[in-house]
């Protein structure tokens, strides 16, 4: 188990840049772990794994929850296509309602562990080199912190848009402690880097240790490469064709399949195999994942949980725009509108809303109330959707492009696209992604790389800025980006707040 991401030893990076060890530590045999420096510590081949293992850590802390909610649901209710019962969740509540500020706990929490993981990324890549040990494995690890860098900057420079570059390990009197903000084009250059290079760092295609694979690193890269063709760098045709590149070799490789069930979506069993490409770890009852009271309705005893928040689930006019048959929409297979009393479960309650059943761990709610159910943070579907995007906006519909999407429409038990105009498929693939990906942290991101917003209503894609949710707020061009924190803003006077904040 020492060599699985649920064993890992995580390690903090403290302001001084001390390493403070937690868990499983036996290997350390200084009498003060705390006093380790990066200096001293980086001097065997665990202290890098150690080091590795510290950055994915930060992987989980947008999906911690409490009782008023969870960042990851930032995201989200930022769509416009997500409820709440949460009347005092006023993180989620003023995003949701489209008058977020600057001291929303969510955008803070991002900022935080995303910079945490750069920080822990920056020693590895830096000290890691100098370790004498075996050079294939030392880079494995190189390749696995440089796709996390990648992965933390990729969500920054979405989110908030120019933010500090920091590609070297910092202390107090380092110049760029108080870092000025980096254009997005030269982030996306690091991110650039740094995937390309995990590329050909010797990482296996696929495993089920829940580490980086050059799967994810490819698939990954195929996601960058999309968003780089469209807003807000608008590098067009010759980034979608990399795009294309990128998912096709993916989807060549033939490690990665899709399920043959939804129910296999929020399988614990089925962790990092098959659909799911890069997941966020956990294990029931030693490190368990917390989200599952926050799509449990609120106070209806469904759930072995004593928290049942209502924190989040679908709008029902969204769930409306599935085409009729579309097996997504039918009752526990991306959603639920029932379920048993946890008093009598031969007795079953309306819950009064369609909660998000893709996500639900039966056997936690069931009975353990700890959940072993790992985050898709890239699954094979959108794979197969990037590649029949980006394809298409090189060279219109083809026999491949639309063997990616009927692949999905398939397993929705959907008619399979054909005859479709280059505009038509377009906008096809795009309603497929919005649907096969709801409320995975996915959608506000192509709305924004898009400049689009789906019309639930027309079943159209509206104009980003204008488009109104179907309960009232409308987008404007402030929507486009979220607030720097108010924290980061009084730390470093060197940072300049996003317009309309």
């Amino acid at each position: 188990m020492k060599n699985t991401i649920k064993t890992r030893i995580q390690v903090l990076l403290m302001g001084s840049l001390l390493f403070i060890g937690i868990g499983c530590s036996d290997f350390l045999e200084e009498t003060d772990p705390s006093n380790i420096t990066a200096d001293s510590y980086f001097k065997t081949a665990e202290h890098a794994e150690t080091a590795i293992y510290s950055i994915y850590s930060n992987l989980r802390s947008v999906r911690g929850g409490s009782y008023g909610g969870s960042p990851w649901l930032m995201l989200e209710f930022a769509t416009g296509l997500a409820e709440s019962d949460l009347g005092q969740a006023d993180n989620s509540n003023i995003i949701r309602n489209l008058t977020n500020t600057s001291d929303n706990a969510y955008g803070k929490t991002y900022w935080d562990s995303s910079y945490q993981g750069i920080a822990n990324a920056n020693l590895a890549i830096a000290n890691i080199p100098d370790i004498a040990m075996d050079e294939g494995q030392k880079n494995k690890l190189l390749g696995e912190a440089k796709f996390l860098r990648a992965y933390y900057y990729y969500n920054l420079v979405r989110i908030f848009g120019m933010v500090p570059l920091i590609s070297d390990p910092i202390d107090l009197s380092s110049e760029n402690l108080y870092a000025t903000q980096e254009t997005a084009e030269n982030i996306y250059t690091l991110i650039v880097e740094d995937l390309t290079s995990a590329e050909s760092s010797g990482l296996p295609f696929n495993d089920t240790s829940g580490r980086v694979t050059l799967g994810a690193v490819k698939s990954l890269l195929s996601s960058v490469y999309l968003t780089m063709a469209g807003n807000p760098l608008q590098k067009g045709a010759e980034y979608y064709q990399k795009a294309a590149d990128k998912a096709k070799e993916v989807i060549d490789s033939g490690e990665y399949s899709l399920f043959p069930e939804y129910a296999d979506l929020h399988d614990p069993a089925k962790n990092n195999i098959g659909e799911n490409v890069f997941m966020v770890q956990y294990e029931a009852f030693v490190d368990p994942s917390d989200w599952q009271p926050l799509i449990i309705p609120y106070n209806m005893n469904i759930s072995a949980y004593s928290a049942q928040t209502g924190a989040i689930y679908a709008n029902q006019e969204f769930v409306n725009s599935y085409d009729e048959g579309d097996k997504r929409a039918e009752e526990k297979e991306f959603y639920y509108t029932t379920y048993t009393s946890k008093f009598d479960r031969e007795e079953t309650i309306v819950l009064g809303g369609h909660f998000l059943y893709k996500h639900f761990d039966i056997m936690a709610n069931l009975e353990t109330a700890s959940s072993d159910l790992n985050w898709d943070l890239i699954r094979y579907a959108e794979v197969l959707l990037i590649y029949a995007e980006a394809a298409n906006e090189v060279s219109g519909p083809t026999t491949e492009t639309y063997a990616a999407v009927n692949g999905i429409r398939n397993r929705a038990e959907l008619p399979e696209l054909s005859g479709l105009s280059k505009e038509q498929f377009r906008e096809a693939v795009w309603k497929e992604k919005w649907h096969e990906l709801s409320y995975e942290n996915v959608t506000w991101f192509d709305m924004v790389r898009l400049r689009k917003a789906f019309n639930v209503a027309t079943g159209n894609f509206d104009e980003f800025v204008g488009h109104e949710f179907v309960y009232g707020p409308t987008l404007t061009e402030r929507e486009l980006l979220f607030p720097i924190p108010t924290d980061e803003l009084r730390n470093n006077e060197n940072l300049v707040q996003n317009t309309g904040y």
